[in-house]
């Protein structure tokens, strides 16, 4: 049996639990990434175990949410330009965090601050910062 007939035998099928596969991945990331957000709003963490940088990007979670515990503001840092492996998990990036407006008033780098949440999108008007449960204004 020749290359040519074999994928026109199985090439459908090949390609079609590929794409399934790829489908399964991205919901069970996604998955991941909401059970990890409900953990830290619901209970302010604990942050590990968490999603790898990868999982959060493939279930479109682009944006890490963290607020700086000096001047109590919340900022978003962009998930892709973020220079790990994919497969850094995203509770190992709360360390590199510091806060510039802080760093500024103190004259050194200020690096107290805590993840809040996954984002697919920046942090504006329309769409406010995370709030903490329960009662949190």
């Amino acid at each position: 049996m020749s290359t040519k007939s074999r994928q026109s035998i199985y090439g459908a099928s090949i390609r079609a639990s590929a794409e399934r596969a790829r489908e399964a991945r991205k919901e069970a990331d996604r998955l991941a990434c909401e059970a990890w957000n409900q953990r830290m709003l619901g209970y302010k963490g604990p942050a590990q175990p968490s999603p790898a940088l990868g999982d959060a990007l493939n279930a479109g979670y682009r944006y890490l949410e963290v607020r700086c515990l000096g001047c109590d503001t919340h900022q978003t840092v962009a998930l892709d330009i973020v220079r790990r492996p994919k497969t850094t998990p995203i509770h190992e990036l709360e360390r590199y965090m510091r806060c510039k407006d802080c760093s500024q008033v103190r004259g050194y780098p200020y690096k107290r601050s805590h993840l809040v949440a996954l984002r697919q999108t920046k942090i504006s008007a329309s769409d406010p910062p995370s709030t903490w449960w329960p009662g949190e204004r």
